[in-house]
């Protein structure tokens, strides 16, 4: 009879002493002792160590325990018996028992894994996402998911408690272009048509607030064609929620109960309450970001006004171009050493800051900074009392334009947190950001775009300025940040037609553009919509950011790499002709419906060649033509990446030791060049043919 598991091997107790139980795994590690085989039995619940004795087990049965390869699939059973004292394991909740095997069913042979389970976390991580299912099976990646999968039932019951119906939303939808890129999916039956996967369920989940549904949620799945970075993938799961009849307070307050229920719930920590709550101007302002780290201090001091009294060339340049001068204040910073320092600099280069200038006040009081001889005492003493610094603190400067001051000066006191160890791992500090701008100038479309979506509502006072002034309206729209971190984004919805046809012209929108993108929406507005808003968290992001890991692909059971690609599938891969042609599509081009790219251009190659000073044979000629359109095609490419508020670079590398002058030089004569030659052919140099190994032919 087959054997079938009773217990989980990691789950077993000193309770269960002498009862017979079954227990199933794969086979972790294996030691002979002669007579007597222990093997480490792992399961998604732990270890569980099994005793195969050649007294206790038929001798096809220890033959099988004898060649047994690691990873091996096996059930066994046995009685469960307590260890020798001198062998227990403090490291094991099952280290005081062991199963002494009396059957043994091999289920499943393994071959020579690419990698050990016990040191993949080692790894190389492409190739343990090649072979994600053995990755799996590492202990930290099962504790990750298994906390993952809490988060979000810890969740859904927060929400089904107070109200809310969970609604499935559609993952073919419409191509909306108002944010990131779409994932398009055409269409076999609307030849040149194309589906769009849902960046989120936005349009949907509105829609159901004006169907009444009142209290709507959704673990959703949303994809997005944007660019990867540690806490991004390119499809990912959010908490969607939508919530009728409320205001913005009502909404934060809902947040605020959420995430201090949840988070108790799945850690057992409390969190710090009430949520602080900023302004967007004010986390700009106070620590050059809009998800502020809050788990230490360093805020951020403007000291334009003393600034631009100094007689320091670089301050007061900054500010007659009406430009700021901010600072931070280190408590303790004076100890930072000269590497420290420029390693900061550095940084603030990179931000795109001329440097970064700086003063450390001794524990005796004494001043050292090059700024001494640029400032009076009295301007220190003015600096020193606006940022709060005292004897044994440093501080630092950036004067520039207001944006690229708060870039740097928030990128710093990130990286001044580092040094001196103030992010400190499980600590969780929320924040409620509020009043984000509306919109944002888009120089490459010039023209203003929303800061969120079209369809979130402007602060009620500043409607008036919705055409005369864009830059300064506010936005009824929130963020819940932890730890730095951006976790979600809400705001509450227009639902008066007048508005958002108000929205719309500020945004530049044509009637017809209005129709052709959201026509099926703003028409469902016409027949009542209740006043209503809502806000999406990432539960990937909250589970990483809880369990401290490094990355979503941590928290996912089968993610994608830095580039969008799954190295254990392979995709995104080919498709073969057939199944292109059912989707009237050729080459990967629509050949029915829709525009047409255009065409490659020609390449004239013997212009080419005589421009490179190449005679060329035909099949030479063939070949080249045939790698210009490829170095075309990829420049195109290249074209298409979105570069939008790239700053552009003269230069990749820094202009440093550079020697020789940057300026044209004549060349040799051409009749020399040729001279020099060892044969000549018309105006050419001419080399000899190469055999297979590289040697010239006779």
């Amino acid at each position: 009879m087959k054997l079938k598991r009773s217990h989980y091997g990691g789950s077993l107790t000193e309770d269960l002493v002498g009862q017979t139980v079954t227990a199933c795994g794969w086979a972790q590690t294996r030691r002979d002792m002669g007579g007597v085989i222990f093997i480490d039995l792992r399961d998604r619940t732990g270890l569980l160590q099994v005793v195969f004795d050649r007294r206790d087990l038929s001798a096809a049965e220890f033959a099988v325990a004898e060649h047994l390869k690691n990873e091996s699939v096996l059930a066994v059973q046995g009685p469960i018996c307590i260890r020798d004292p001198e062998t227990y394991n403090p490291k094991l909740p099952t280290g005081t028992i062991e199963l002494r095997a009396t059957r043994l069913e091999l289920l499943s042979t393994a071959d020579t894994l690419p990698f050990f389970i016990e040191q993949a976390g080692s790894v190389r991580e492409d190739l343990r996402l090649r072979y994600r299912y053995l990755d799996l099976r590492r202990p930290q990646l099962q504790h990750n998911l298994r906390f993952r999968h809490q988060l979000q039932r810890a969740t859904e019951n927060y929400l089904d408690a107070h109200g809310f119906w969970q609604v499935e939303t559609p993952i073919l939808t419409k191509s909306t272009p108002e944010g990131a890129r779409d994932y398009l999916v055409p269409s076999r039956v609307h030849p040149g048509d194309f589906y769009a996967l849902p960046q989120s369920p936005q349009l949907f989940k509105q829609l159901l607030m004006v169907g009444g549904l009142d209290r709507y949620y959704q673990v959703a799945r949303c994809f997005r064609d944007e660019d990867l970075r540690a806490d991004r993938q390119p499809e990912f799961t959010q908490v969607d929620m939508e919530l009728s009849f409320v205001d913005q307070e009502d909404i934060l307050a809902h947040l605020e109960d959420l995430f201090k229920t949840v988070v108790q719930e799945v850690t057992g920590i409390r969190v710090e309450s009430p949520f602080p709550h900023l302004t967007w101007q004010q986390a700009m302002d106070l620590y050059g970001s809009d998800k502020p780290d809050l788990r230490f201090g360093l805020p951020i001091t403007d000291i334009t006004a003393i600034a631009a009294q100094c007689r320091f060339s670089v301050f007061r340049r900054v500010c007659d171009g009406g430009g700021v001068v901010r600072a931070i204040c280190v408590p303790g910073g004076d100890a930072f050493t000269r590497t420290q320092i420029d390693r900061l600099t550095t940084i603030a280069r990179r931000c795109g800051a001329g440097g970064m200038a700086w003063l450390s006040l001794r524990p005796d009081g004494q001043v050292c900074s090059i700024l001494t001889k640029y400032l009076t005492a009295e301007e220190i003493a003015a600096i020193t009392a606006a940022t709060g610094a005292q004897n044994g603190d440093f501080i630092l400067f950036c004067a520039d334009d207001l944006a690229t001051v708060r870039r740097t000066l928030g990128t710093l006191r990130l990286a001044v947190a580092d040094m001196l160890g103030l992010r400190r791992p499980g600590e969780y500090r929320f924040l409620l950001v509020t009043d984000f701008p509306q919109f944002e100038y888009s120089a490459e479309e010039k023209r203003w775009v929303s800061t969120h979506h079209p369809f979130t509502m402007p602060c009620e006072q500043d409607l008036p300025y919705l055409q005369s002034d864009p830059g300064r309206v506010r936005a009824q729209a929130y963020d819940v940040v932890l730890n730095g971190v951006e976790l979600g984004s809400g705001s509450m919805r227009i639902h008066r037609p007048d508005i958002q046809r108000q929205m719309f012209a500020a945004l530049g929108f044509t009637q017809q553009q209005i129709e052709q993108r959201f026509g099926f929406f703003i028409e469902a507005f016409r027949y009542g919509a209740p006043p209503h808003g809502g806000f999406a968290f990432g539960l990937d992001r909250l589970a990483m950011l809880l369990l401290g890991a490094a990355s979503l692909r941590d928290v996912i059971a089968f993610p994608k790499s830095k580039d969008a690609a799954c190295p254990l599938t392979g995709a995104p891969g080919r498709v073969d002709a057939a199944q292109l042609a059912a989707l009237h599509l050729e080459g990967g081009r629509p050949t029915a419906g829709g525009a047409q790219p255009p065409a490659a251009p020609a390449v004239d190659v013997d212009a080419v060649a005589a421009l490179a000073m190449l005679e060329l044979t035909p099949a030479e000629r063939e070949k080249t033509a045939a790698d210009l359109h490829a170095m075309l095609d990829f420049t195109g490419q290249l074209a298409a990446i979105d570069t939008a508020g790239v700053e552009p670079t003269a230069h990749v590398l820094p202009l440093q030791n550079v020697f020789r002058p940057d300026v044209p030089s004549p060349g040799d004569f051409h009749d020399q060049l040729l001279a020099m030659a060892p044969t000549t052919y018309k105006n050419y140099i001419r080399l000899p043919d190469r055999d297979e190994k590289g040697g010239a032919k006779a």
